[in-house]
């Protein structure tokens, strides 16, 4: 379970930042044009692919130590504690500010 979820995160953070499916981000496409102007979204993007990448590699070490150790009943904390890093890592970071573009200068 916790491999399939990686891959689709692995999957999703490539698809948001090479496949430009920037509809995946919340938000995003309900903007008018000009309001999507004013964000970098070639930032938004890494973001989300950076943390879509790390969620996984959480989830992969975590289920070799699991595997190792011969615990795979503990899958599900390893799936919520990646999750529980990751999405407010990507909440902060994309709401920062960081990547609204000034057009004042």
């Amino acid at each position: 379970m916790l491999i399939l979820v990686a891959i689709i995160f692995i999957l999703l953070g490539i698809a948001i930042k090479y496949g430009k499916l920037y509809f995946l981000i919340a938000g995003y496409n309900t903007m008018s044009k000009e309001e999507q102007a004013k964000y970098d979204i070639d930032g938004v993007a890494s973001v989300f692919r950076n943390a879509m990448f790390g969620m996984a590699l959480i989830m992969i070490i975590g289920y070799i130590v699991l595997k190792l150790l011969g615990c795979q009943e503990f899958e599900s904390y390893v799936l919520f504690g990646a999750l529980g890093i990751g999405l407010p890592y990507l909440l902060i970071v994309s709401n920062s500010g960081k990547f609204k573009i000034d057009k004042n200068n």
